[in-house]
């Protein structure tokens, strides 16, 4: 490699392959979209906060959530809408609450995210 050039090869030397091989198992563009969505949502400190709240909380309603992140409900409301657009959270009507819980996907992912924070919220 080149002064100015760090970051590419300064000769093709495709193992083409090896490359194919690993191409052929990449996960289908769908599947990808859906998984950015997630990480994107995840990268909003409010909602990371919120889902922090329910994976430590377990279900909760946005009331309950407002309070313990410290937010106004209708900011809260909002982040619980888009991390529920990213498969991240479930919602369910109890009478006249709405109910709010983490999805096995997002209970997975978020420790990963939090990394050693995570032991904080798990207690």
């Amino acid at each position: 490699m080149t002064a100015g050039r760090g970051d590419a090869c300064d000769l093709l030397c495709l193992d083409l392959p090896h490359a194919e091989e690993i191409r052929a198992g990449l996960p289908a563009l769908p599947a990808v979209e859906t998984a950015a969505a997630a990480a994107r949502a995840l990268g909003d400190p409010t909602r990371l906060t919120i889902a922090a709240a329910l994976y430590a909380g377990g279900e909760l309603c946005v009331c309950d959530v407002s309070w313990v992140v410290g937010q106004a409900q209708n900011l809260v409301s909002h982040h619980l809408r888009q991390l529920k657009i990213a498969g991240l959270v479930s919602a369910r009507r109890d009478g006249r609450l709405v109910m709010y819980a983490l999805t096995p996907r997002a209970r997975v992912l978020l420790p990963m995210v939090l990394g050693d924070a995570a032991a904080v919220v798990e207690g």
